[in-house]
């Protein structure tokens, strides 16, 4: 194929040594300033759920329940989960195709549909996932204070950073160890409390007279009115703890793509992280957020939103049938729940900010790596931004906490509906090059399943900051709209400098480069089997 003229972010590739002794594989970095491929297929499960599972359920959803009820919440979540399954299975083709070392999203949306779209999302990706570190020191922060404890709260979010930090700077192997038990600590936490919520439901707390069940949801009401009487605020509700719901969603499936350049045998084990992390993520939710309406009324003022006593729902729940002590261990398994997705979204902005280093989209000295293959400058500056936490020294946890919700949550459906456009116009090129039948990872219902949630992302990101006007609040209104604009002038400003073309032809889009090496790649990989039945236990979950 022709090489093309660059155009300010190229996405062509240098052949480096990965294993000098054994095999040649593509990638976009020189020999020095690469990533080191040391993340194993547990690894990978467990950092995307660790990312995805995180404040946004043990706190946001609070917040979510105070206004809209727990059927909305319960329904808001499932909604969501349609919505990632679909955008995880557009990212899993692309980077399971073309799974090289430095890609991130910004790379194939410069490959496949526009250098200056991947230029924007580059730096939305950053920015969003920038907020997120400071959502969740705040929201550690917000833990922190159900203790009461006389220290002020700049400390713990001083030390939940640095802790951040210190896994992010060492080798990307001991990051991803910490990180899996980080999650595992998360899911053992969620599988109790779904056992734990099951027996309060049928009345088995040590203050309950009887079943409890669905009490409070004909009690305080299955949905609320928000903003409006009757069925219209009924809908309103809804649809704003759908948007609300976003936030513990977005940029979770991205974690996988992410880790992909880094991922020993990457068309082995995304696949199978892709494929799990959807299910494991609809269980996980759907049984949460319905307990957390059967647990709490949505009128408790201790939710997140209801008063500036904000706590975990689940906490509040195990405090209603009061049970002894497990509050406080719930409250500090939720914790490190803070401590796993900041660590996660740490490392995914890195990462971003690495790979535009290198596509000429970001300053050359991001994409500096140490001799462990951690590339500590682009680390250092993304968890600056974390800092931002410490806006919690003067206003209320809840309402710092809120900002950084509106803000990284418009970014992040922001990112999808990039993400969206641009497997379409992959699609097109592995049809129009005859590659599609052999692609190594195919999903089902597409490409339609992409046009409807396209539409339906694209409406929730215009509509995302409606109650804003009702009346109108401008720092709320700031904090839900900035980023189109901020995205738009990235885009735009990009477009005129560099004079690109508004998409890239079908006839011109590299399918080819880099397949190659990677088919070798996946050739060499050696398939794990299990010697016995706890063997095929753990490699069926991990």
């Amino acid at each position: 194929m022709e090489k093309k003229e660059d155009t300010g972010a190229s996405h062509d590739l240098n052949i480096e040594a990965n294993q000098p002794a054994d095999n040649s594989e593509y990638n976009l970095a020189k020999q020095h300033d690469q990533l080191a491929r040391g993340l194993k297929s547990r690894h990978i499960q467990f950092l995307a759920l660790g990312g995805a599972i995180g404040t946004g359920l043990f706190v946001g959803s609070g917040s979510i329940l105070s206004k809209t009820g727990p059927a909305s919440l319960f329904l808001a979540y499932l909604s969501m989960t349609v919505i990632v399954w679909n955008v995880m299975n557009n990212l899993a083709e692309m980077v399971v195709y073309l799974p090289m070392r430095g890609i991130t999203v910004p790379y194939f949306v410069g490959r496949f549909v526009d250098p200056s779209l991947a230029f924007a999302v580059g730096w939305n990706y950053w920015y969003a996932y920038a907020m997120l570190i400071g959502a969740e020191a705040t929201a550690a922060g917000i833990i922190i204070d159900y203790w009461h404890l006389p220290v002020n709260i700049a400390v713990w979010i001083t030390i939940v950073l640095v802790v951040m930090l210190l896994l992010n700077i060492v080798a990307v192997s001991f990051f991803g160890e910490a990180e899996f038990w980080f999650a595992s600590i998360k899911l053992i936490t969620i599988c109790g409390l779904i056992i734990l919520g099951i027996v309060i439901f049928f009345g088995g707390g040590p203050n309950q007279d009887g079943i409890l069940g669905f009490h409070y949801w004909t009690t305080s009401g299955a949905f609320l009115a928000y903003k409006a009487e009757g069925g219209l605020g009924q809908f309103l509700g809804y649809w704003h703890a759908f948007v609300s719901a976003g936030f513990a969603f977005i940029t979770s499936p991205e974690l996988i793509a992410i880790a992909a350049g880094e991922t020993i045998d990457p068309r082995r084990n995304i696949p199978k992280a892709a494929r799990r992390f959807v299910w494991r993520l609809a269980v996980f939710y759907g049984l949460s957020s319905l307990l957390i309406g059967i647990l709490v009324p949505s009128d408790d003022q201790n939710l997140l939103g209801a008063s500036n006593a904000s706590t975990s729902p689940f906490v509040i729940g195990i405090q209603r049938v009061g049970i002894p002590v497990l509050n406080h261990l719930i409250n500090a398994a939720i914790l490190t729940s803070a401590w796993s997705a900041g660590n996660s979204f740490l490392y995914s902005g890195s990462r971003v900010l690495y790979s535009m280093s290198l596509n000429g989209q970001a300053p050359k000295c991001f994409g500096i790596t140490n001799r462990r293959g951690v590339p500590y400058v682009a680390v250092l500056f993304t968890w600056s931004f974390g800092m931002l936490a410490f806006l919690n020294v003067s206003n209320t946890g809840a309402t710092v906490f809120n900002w950084f919700v509106s803000i990284s949550t418009i970014s992040g459906f922001v990112a999808w509906i990039v993400v969206m456009i641009t497997y379409l116009r992959f699609r097109r090129a592995m049809e129009y090059n005859n590659l599609f039948n052999s692609l190594p990872y195919k999903t089902a219902l597409q490409p339609y399943a992409t046009y409807f949630t396209l539409a339906v992302v694209s409406l929730l990101t215009l509509t995302s900051g409606f109650q804003t006007f009702m009346p109108f609040q401008a720092k709320d209104f700031i904090a839900a709209y900035i980023t189109i604009p901020v995205f738009l002038c990235f885009y735009l400003g990009h477009k005129l400098y560099y004079r690109t073309p508004w998409y890239i032809p079908v006839d011109q889009i590299d399918a080819i480069t880099g397949k190659k090496e990677m088919d070798e790649l996946e050739a060499m990989g050696e398939e794990r089997v299990p010697k016995n039945w706890l063997q095929k236990v753990w490699f069926w979950l991990a």
